[in-house]
């Protein structure tokens, strides 16, 4: 702890905040509103030109993810080339609810790509290769999430596929959000959006390939922007709570954690923002090990905001179902000693191996992230 407070002055000044003039406040404002409407049109458009395709295509997309193991490494493989859980998530609540991906198959998809988003602050671990013992240290930091997310997939993929269970409380939590007794959900957002959507198939001439991709520009875009600017809002003036909040009970870590990362829209972030403090000696693994649950937890809300703006009952039903995934994992493995020691031990068993030789990390990112993935799906396809 004292190491710790040795090393807060020294943030202070970096962290202190810039008093702007009104109208960039406004301005920022104004831009988050508008990018948060363009996310929600994208969402909107994918769904609706994917209807466009027919039933074919929506049978074979279907057929694919009918093999859970194929819809979990699909889900790590698209979130690394993405580079965002939330892109994922969001393709998978438009593809579910136009129709063309049923519950159970988007299930594995979305526990995938936790997994496939923790490869950014891995990546950002890397920064500190040239410097052994600082690098030990980051890459322990960094893949603490990796492997709790991992965890958890071999924790709650067999239980879903013998139960259903996390489809059950899912739909329970979709019932009692759009009114008990099976009432039709009706979303204010898709009222919004729809007359966006509309105006941008006529502006492709209905053509659902280039409403697709179009969806797909858009989602990207609007996602990096809206990380963009809320970085800017948020993430530049949080040093003081993260270096006061990281180091008192692991509740506030946790519920900070998913705080800061519903404001800035990706879990990738808040949890890349710990690893070079990590490094540096500032953060302990076991200070940022809640910090990145809750950023697990945060990181849902994109995929909830996602189904909200296409008003399927089912789209919610996913959304929901992304949230008890990361909140039932951090259930069973956090408050159990013996099981919260298996990241926090795995991480730095890696971490040791690394500091002997640093091309096992290269190994380690490509094959976890990348090689892996794509051979298991060339096999199980």
């Amino acid at each position: 702890m004292s190491k710790s407070q040795a090393h807060t002055p020294a943030m202070m000044p970096a962290d202190a905040s810039v008093t702007e003039p009104p109208w960039k406040v406004w301005l920022q404002i104004i831009l988050l509103v508008l990018t948060v409407y363009t996310f929600l049109v994208s969402i909107g458009l994918l769904g609706s030109a994917f209807k466009l395709f027919g039933k074919g295509l929506a049978s074979q997309l279907i057929e694919m993810t009918s093999n859970p193991m194929v819809g979990l490494v699909a889900g790590i493989l698209a979130t690394t080339l993405a580079q965002s859980s939330s892109t994922t998530t969001s393709i998978v609540v438009g593809l579910v609810a136009a129709g063309a991906m049923t519950i159970e198959g988007a299930i594995p998809v979305v526990m995938g790509a936790n997994i496939g988003t923790s490869v950014t602050n891995t990546l950002v671990s890397m920064g500190h290769i040239t410097r052994p013992e600082e690098f030990r240290r980051a890459l322990a930091g960094a893949t603490v999430h990796d492997f709790f997310n991992l965890v958890c997939v071999l924790l709650l993929l067999p239980l879903e596929i013998a139960t259903g269970y996390l489809h059950w409380i899912a739909s329970i939590a979709t019932e009692v959000f759009s009114g008990v007794g099976g009432m039709t959900f009706s979303s204010p957002l898709k009222l919004v959006t729809k007359p966006a959507v509309n105006f941008l198939l006529d502006l492709v001439g209905q053509n659902p390939t280039a409403g697709v991709l179009l969806a797909l520009v858009l989602m990207y875009g609007a996602l990096k922007v809206l990380v963009d600017l809320a970085r800017g809002i948020v993430v530049q003036r949080s040093g003081r709570l993260l270096n006061r909040y990281l180091f008192g009970a692991p509740l506030m870590a946790m519920v900070f954690g998913a705080a800061l990362t519903v404001l800035v829209q990706s879990s990738s972030i808040s949890t890349s923002m710990v690893v070079p403090l990590v490094g540096a000696g500032i953060l302990t693994l076991e200070a940022i090990f809640p910090f990145t649950l809750g950023a697990n937890v945060g990181t849902t809300v994109t995929a909830m905001l996602a189904s909200l703006a296409t008003g399927s009952l089912a789209a919610v039903t996913v959304a929901f179902a992304h949230l008890f995934f990361n909140l039932t994992g951090i259930g069973i493995i956090y408050p159990l000693k013996l099981l919260r020691q298996i990241p926090l031990g795995m991480a730095r068993g890696l971490a040791r191996l690394t500091s002997r030789n640093r091309l096992y990390a290269f190994v380690y990112i490509i094959g976890v992230f990348y090689a892996v993935p794509l051979a298991l799906i060339l096999i199980w396809r």
